[in-house]
């Protein structure tokens, strides 16, 4: 086997376990909360806010080490084995109070990781737009396998099982992945930073902040700004659509939730094509509208005669996902340049999965807050059309601020 294929099967495994790890907790944890910790609304937004928090300080850690001074494959190791230890201590949890300090140093740490993976895919393919989504593409498929554990083989999710508080195994599950991630990332190949040493170091260097220059690009800065806005319904799906499976009464639903992952597969694939065929505008609004379509399928949807509209809806996360999230960053990754790729990834996740989805937990606890009723159950028509609603919107400002254009890689 050549030494190109060697590092690409490196790279799938990578990125397998990467989010083989977040999907193997993170859909489930909402279910969790409710029936094992017994937390609140505003608890669980506190909960799945710490990606927020994560996602936010993500830039930073990275400006200061990945772009500067160690290389990513190492810091993405170190990352991983300390999160490990906090997987377990989450497993070993018994109240809410102990939970949270865990949760929250864990995203922290996490989140980082996110942009580090992408900067050591980058560095290694020569044209990111074409080959990037053949290995982001083991990303799903480690999402997707992580579910189809958790409910099909485990059944941690069964009616019975979430009632004796089977889904804490999801964290020991984890926890052994990310040691697994943490070990072999120090044999991933040597990912060293862009800035040259003899370099004069400034404040704006050290926290990353010289990928800001990207937002003086007028078209940046509306898919920067659009990026924040959609991500505040994004949360919704995160936060509630376990819970709210759970509660209709449909069966497998961390399993079937999986099947979004599947068609994200299908849809990574046909990425690029999509990028040549109709340019990074098109292909973007495709993906924030069908998080509106997908969310009106679950107000109207049921587990009997609906089940139809609540599998479509779940279909539809590849588009989601793939036409917005992926797309962003390889057009992200083609706007900064070598020398600060790293902290161009930072900053888009900080605007993605940081400020939109911080603005966007912290709604979804009030609205469902606000949407429940006296027997603990909820009015989820009310719930998924206010999202629906506000991605409608996003979408309209985004069509008419943003300009066409193909994406380009400079040398610099």
């Amino acid at each position: 086997m050549s030494n190109k294929k060697v590092i690409n099967v490196q790279l799938c495994f990578m990125m397998f376990l990467q989010f083989f790890i977040w999907g193997g907790w993170f859909v489930t944890l909402g279910s969790y909360l409710g029936n094992n910790l017994n937390t609140t609304d505003a608890q669980s937004s506190m909960a799945f806010s710490t990606q927020s928090w994560g996602a936010i300080i993500a830039p930073f850690i990275i400006g200061l080490i990945a772009d500067r001074y160690f290389n990513a494959e190492r810091i993405l190791g170190v990352l991983h084995l300390i999160g490990a230890v906090l997987l377990y201590m989450m497993f070993n949890a018994t109240d809410f109070s102990n939970f949270y300090p865990y949760v929250l140093g864990y995203m922290i740490l996490y989140m980082p990781t996110l942009a580090l993976v992408n900067s050591v895919s980058f560095r290694q393919l020569t044209d990111p737009s074409k080959q990037f989504s053949n290995i982001r593409v083991f990303g799903t498929l480690g999402w997707v396998i992580s579910g189809l554990v958790i409910s099909y083989v485990f059944a941690w999710d069964s009616a019975l099982a979430v009632k004796e508080g089977m889904l804490k195994n999801t964290f020991l599950m984890v926890s052994i992945a990310s040691a697994i991630l943490g070990l072999f990332s120090f044999t991933l190949p040597k990912t060293p930073p862009q800035v040259g040493k003899g370099e004069k170091v400034k404040l704006s260097d050290i926290l990353g902040l010289d990928a800001l220059r990207l937002l003086t690009n007028k078209n940046f800065a509306v898919f920067f700004f659009s990026s924040v806005l959609i991500c505040i319904p994004l949360a919704f799906y995160y936060q509630m659509t376990n819970p709210f499976l759970l509660e209709i009464g449909l069966s497998n639903a961390t399993g079937k939730q999986s099947f979004g992952q599947v068609s994200e597969v299908v849809f990574m694939l046909l990425l690029p094509i999509f990028l040549t065929r109709y340019g990074i505008k098109k292909t973007l609004l495709f993906g924030m509208l069908a998080w509106a379509i997908r969310y009106v399928l679950f107000a109207f949807g049921n587990a009997d005669s609906g089940t139809w509209m609540l599998l479509i809806g779940i279909a539809l996360h590849g588009v989601c996902y793939d036409f917005f999230f992926v797309s962003g960053q390889i057009y992200t990754d083609s706007k900064a340049g070598a020398k600060f790729q790293s902290a161009a990834q930072g900053l888009i996740t900080l605007a993605t999965y940081g400020v939109g989805m911080l603005i966007g937990f912290w709604a979804a606890g009030q609205i469902s807050g606000m949407y429940t009723n006296a027997d603990g159950t909820h009015t989820w028509e009310n719930i998924w059309l206010l999202p629906a609603g506000f991605s409608v919107l996003v979408f309209i400002l985004f069509s008419v601020l943003f300009k066409n254009e193909k994406v380009a890689y400079k040398k610099d």
